[in-house]
């Protein structure tokens, strides 16, 4: 029997990189898609070279996706691509557009001319719920988008249940909520404090600023998630399903967790810069209800917040160390990567 082949769009991203580390475990063969611009394998995928094939590529390019649809010759595709800051949408809606939001119709349509077997799996997100009247979310929930990003997410959301339901594609959507990991961008709040803590504990830096405090949003764990998106894809019927804690935390218990685990009161150092509070981030209660998808896929998070921020300022206390001359590994010591099996290891 020949080996399971998936294509992941985004492969150098903070999901892209363990999706691929998850399916390597599960002895598939594994293609990621890059941009043409991009002159070596991404930061992220570093330590998979030589057990993944790179792809030349771009959303925006029709012909590109085709090709690699025609190389790799998948059985599934996960799309990662397009924009995912948020504040950078409002600067580039008309690219946030073009990539978020029309890159999930090429690539469909790359399925749908190339071979409508291939399962597709589309990266939603709870930003598509904007300012929702009600919370939970959950699959039912009215979308409400508030900014180009969300916008975005939802045409490309809608045009996956479009093709399934006009052309047949298995073609699913995850709606998933904030995922963070020590992976992570710094230009997210959640790294962006961790990392801080980890400057601030050596000495190097004294202060952050952060926005809103009282800000909340419902806060996973990345590696759990790619599980879910896995799932989704082995399931009978095509389905999209609303993946998340349940749980709503504010940037203020982000601060408190991250410096405690440092030794440090986060009080002495996290200063309000009113330039970094979003417009109305106050009034949106953005917390997931995965009912579904414990019932359907039997899926639960195996990291709590606590252990989530722990195994990020660790990370980041690591890696900051590192800089001053050591060389630790990306993410976590060896002994706290999870193994990707349907019993994968749990974090200390």
């Amino acid at each position: 029997m020949s080996r399971r082949r998936a294509l992941i769009v985004g492969i150098g991203g903070q999901d892209g990189s363990y999706l691929a580390e998850f399916l390597l475990a599960r002895d598939y063969e594994v293609y990621g898609l890059v941009r043409h611009s991009t002159a070596q394998a991404p930061e992220r995928i570093a330590h998979l070279a030589g057990r993944v094939a790179l792809l030349r590529g771009d959303l925006v390019d029709q012909l590109s996706l085709n090709a690699a649809i025609d190389s790799a010759r998948p059985h599934e595709v996960y799309n990662f691509g397009g924009t995912s800051f948020v504040p950078e949408s409002w600067q580039q809606p008309g690219l946030t557009a073009e990539l978020t939001g029309l890159g999930v119709v090429r690539l469909l349509e790359s399925i749908r001319l190339a071979d409508p077997t291939i399962r597709f799996y589309q990266a939603s997100t709870s930003e598509m719920f904007g300012r929702p009247a009600a919370a939970p979310q959950t699959e039912a929930t009215p979308f409400d988008p508030q900014n180009p990003y969300a916008v975005a997410k939802v045409f490309g959301h809608q045009m996956v249940e479009r093709y399934r339901d006009g052309f047949g594609l298995f073609a699913v959507s995850g709606i998933l909520y904030n995922h963070e990991s020590p992976r992570r961008g710094v230009e997210f709040v959640t790294r962006k404090i961790t990392h801080a803590v980890a400057r601030i504990a050596l000495g190097l830096e004294h202060e952050v600023l952060l926005g809103d405090l009282s800000a909340s949003r419902d806060w996973g764990f990345a590696g759990d998630y790619i599980r879910a998106m896995w799932l989704m894809l082995q399931q009978d019927e095509a389905s999209s399903y609303v993946v998340a804690t349940g749980e709503l935390h504010s940037v203020q218990d982000v601060a408190e967790v991250a410096f405690a685990r440092a030794g440090l009161d986060w009080r002495d150092h996290v200063r309000v810069d009113e330039r970094f509070v979003r417009p109305k981030d106050a009034t949106a209660h953005l917390v997931g209800d995965a009912a579904r998808a414990r019932d359907d896929l039997d899926w639960h998070p195996s990291v709590d917040f606590e252990q989530l921020i722990h195994l990020m300022v660790d990370a980041d206390l690591a890696r900051t160390d590192g800089e001053r001359g050591h060389d630790p590994e990306m993410d976590w010591p060896a002994s706290e990567i999870p193994q990707w099996s349907d019993g994968a290891r749990r974090p200390r």
